[in-house]
């Protein structure tokens, strides 16, 4: 996907207005001269970014219901503002960003504020141990930990009816299948628009399974 076509792909699925489009080349002109000063996102994506990061998030809300009505929305791992700052540009959502390091919080922060979205998303800069406990509708996560820990660490944000949106790249099969060893739920793996091999993990958890059933799961696994 090139970048043409990468803005391309926002108008047709999403029908992205052109003002929402503004907001998103000020975000993209924004991350590129935060970049010269630290390492935001990998420098090889840095001419790619409207395929590579803005649609790689964008892609996210195909699973969703677009006109549902404000939701929380819960982003692990924030990082560069993928794809939590994405997901807020392109929808009324109440989105909370999850990171914990200071430089990367001071620039959410100050992105948030130039993109004028402080009434409805939050940088959590705290650790995700630390972050109080609340129910969230969606919980999205972009390369913040491998499956069985993430889940570890975040279920206690979901209810049975949480849509999980977990971008996984080639690995996406593999780590499921290795959670779903501890952890009871129903997921789908859909392909991602941006890579043909990447995979997305899309679904709901129902929790953990006991030690019982943990240790009969891999007994057939084996």
């Amino acid at each position: 996907m090139t970048e043409a076509e990468a803005v391309d792909w926002l108008q047709a699925h999403l029908n992205v207005s052109r003002e929402t489009m503004d907001a998103l080349e000020s975000f993209v002109a924004f991350l590129k001269r935060e970049a010269e000063s630290q390492n935001l996102i990998s420098a090889s994506t840095l001419d790619h970014i409207w395929a590579r990061h803005i649609v790689d998030s964008a892609q996210l809300l195909l699973f969703t219901d677009v006109s549902a009505p404000q939701i929380n929305w819960l982003d692990l791992g924030s990082g560069a503002g993928f794809p939590g700052l994405v997901i807020a540009l392109l929808t009324k959502h109440q989105v909370t960003l999850v990171e914990s390091r200071a430089r990367r919080i001071d620039y959410l922060q100050r992105a948030i504020e130039m993109l004028d979205l402080t009434p409805r998303v939050r940088v959590a800069g705290v650790t995700l141990e630390r972050l109080e406990t609340a129910p969230y509708a969606v919980i999205s996560a972009r390369a913040f930990a491998p499956l069985p820990k993430l889940f570890d660490l975040a279920a206690r944000f979901a209810t049975n009816n949480t849509l999980w949106l977990l971008p996984k790249g080639r690995n996406a099969k593999t780590e499921w299948e290795g959670a779903r060893a501890q952890w009871h739920g129903d997921f789908r793996i859909m392909d991602s628009v941006t890579d043909q091999e990447a995979g997305i993990l899309v679904g709901t958890l129902s929790g953990k399974r006991k030690a019982r059933a943990i240790f009969e799961a891999q007994g057939q696994e084996e």
